[in-house]
């Protein structure tokens, strides 16, 4: 085991360039969940300090898996009920808003969103949950079900509900005005 206090610069080293490594995809599941860049930068703090106080981190296999389950849970214990997912789809509307819409399309997309939140946060959290880290676009499935401490398959299997239920409920919202 290193000295952790006295010569370890290339210790000192060696954690550096797992943090540099690292932090800002810490920092975006951070964000994804605590919808906040005060709380998202003290979680990253917090992952690595914890990591380090471990004394485990240069045993760590899978890097990336590790440190996003830390930050993951550390967020979730922080995070205030009330705050959870908002936000969420502003990816995922970007992709539905036109880039030059007129006064009357941006007030419709903005309704829209105002929509699509809500019914993400009525998600019930076993749902919301895994949509958020794959909106994140940067997880893959194996990583995400690490992160939640569930199999690859419940994680597909809740992502995809999820998804189906937001797309079932837009379609039922729009069956309400374009009926012919």
């Amino acid at each position: 085991m290193p000295d952790r206090q006295g010569g370890g610069a290339r210790e000192s080293g060696a954690f550096t360039a797992l943090v540099e490594r690292h932090s800002r995809f810490i920092y975006r599941i951070a964000l994804a969940v605590a919808r906040n860049p005060h709380e998202a930068e003290d979680v990253v703090q917090e992952t690595f300090l914890q990591v380090y106080r471990g004394n485990r981190w240069e045993l760590i296999e899978d890097e990336r898996g590790y440190l996003a389950r830390v930050a993951w849970r550390l967020v979730v214990r922080r995070r205030k009920p009330r705050m959870l997912e908002q936000e969420l789809s502003a990816e995922m509307l970007g992709e539905m808003s036109s880039r030059e819409a007129s006064p009357e399309q941006s007030a419709m997309d903005r309704q829209l969103e105002v929509w699509l939140h809500a019914r993400i946060d009525a998600l019930p959290e076993k749902l919301r949950q895994p949509l958020a880290l794959a909106a994140l676009g940067e997880l893959k499935l194996v990583e995400i079900a690490g992160i939640l401490g569930l199999p690859e398959g419940t994680v597909r299997r809740r992502i995809h509900t999820a998804r189906q239920k937001l797309k079932h409920e837009l379609m039922e919202r729009e069956g309400g005005d374009h009926e012919e």
